[in-house]
């Protein structure tokens, strides 16, 4: 990656290109810190706590890279957009950090842990409504479109709080969940950024197919690194959703076996793992599993699908960034 795209979420190869995309990155940045500004300073404190912390932008980068593909990609709409699912996303992690319980988001104390639940939910839906108010200056069509994203992301993250139906798959429900809640936003920063950046419809669609995928893609690659990696590598505690619980990807492959040699597996999985020697052979049986394996060629499958989108994208800089950040989201795990 060349110096010109230090600090971007994406790897962007070509100079001139990234330049373009860390200058209106900085825009958005100065739009967002004016978007978070209420009449009470004390709203103005909550709200800005998270964004201040940081964060890759991911979101908002790609709605800028996407707007690259058709001719109107320096527009006032491109910076709103990159707006709106930059503070939806902020939002979500106000609620996400109650639901969890999370001390820590970016390596800030968590909003609720200082100013308490309530707080902490309130502030994530005037981070909403701020979201709205913005997606309302782009016109019917984008509030529909966030309207349903929207809604895509409540209900996955109210699935995530249930079991699976009876007669439902486990997996299939836990796909669901990192669609709704990861996928969906991902996929409305593309369609956005080729929207109001002037792209065809035929180039907005692929986009919007490729986001969905690569964006869920990435987040089930991050459960194969929970169990996979060392600490060293990924600066994260290994086995860190499995000792809560979480279930994830190689976790839920797993537990479908009906292999009998996993018998011990199954009934680590189903008890507590806050115990250490307990949490490190679960771990480590699961290392060995080939549901390991089997996790990691699903996501490079669902890698490779989201590259195959991007023959509608014309070829360049753009489609040569959307396409390595695909083959980062296949190998990450490997």
């Amino acid at each position: 990656m060349t110096t010109g795209s230090a600090g971007l979420a994406l790897p962007v190869t070509d100079d001139a290109l990234a330049s373009r995309l860390n200058e209106r990155l900085a825009v958005v940045e100065e739009a967002l810190a004016r978007h978070v500004r209420s009449r009470a300073g004390f709203v103005t404190q909550t709200a800005s706590h998270l964004m201040e912390a940081g964060g890759k932008r991911f979101r908002p980068l790609l709605v800028l890279l996407a707007a690259e593909t058709g001719d109107r990609a320096g527009s006032d709409e491109v910076v709103t957009a990159a707006c709106v699912v930059e503070l939806t996303h902020l939002a979500s992690l106000y609620h996400d950090d109650v639901m969890d319980e999370a001390d820590l988001r970016r390596g800030a104390v968590s909003a609720h842990s200082i100013w308490g639940n309530h707080v902490a939910i309130l502030t994530g839906d005037f981070l909403f409504s701020k979201s709205s108010e913005l997606t309302a200056e782009l016109g019917p069509d984008a509030v529909r479109i966030q309207a349903k994203t929207f809604t895509r992301l409540v209900e996955g993250q109210i699935l995530e709080t249930v079991a699976p139906q009876e007669g439902e798959d486990p997996l299939e429900h836990y796909l669901d969940v990192v669609a709704g809640k990861t996928g969906s936003l991902i996929a409305t920063s593309a369609r956005y950024g080729a929207r109001f950046g002037g792209a065809s419809p035929e180039v907005e669609e692929a986009l919007t197919a490729y986001g969905e995928i690569v964006g869920s893609a990435f987040q089930l690659s991050d459960d194969i690194l929970d169990i996979a990696s060392d600490s060293v590598e990924s600066g994260k505690t290994p086995g860190t959703d499995l000792r809560e619980g979480v279930p994830t990807l190689p976790v839920l492959m797993a537990r479908a076996s009906t292999d009998p040699a996993d018998a011990r597996l199954h009934e680590l999985l189903d008890g507590d793992l806050d115990d250490d020697e307990l949490h490190a052979e679960a771990l480590d049986l699961l290392r060995k599993h080939p549901s390991l394996d089997e996790a990691r060629a699903y996501v490079i499958g669902q890698a490779q699908e989201a590259k195959r989108h991007l023959a509608a994208v014309p070829e360049g800089p753009v489609r040569d960034a959307l396409e390595a950040f695909a083959d980062i989201v296949a190998t990450r795990s490997a």
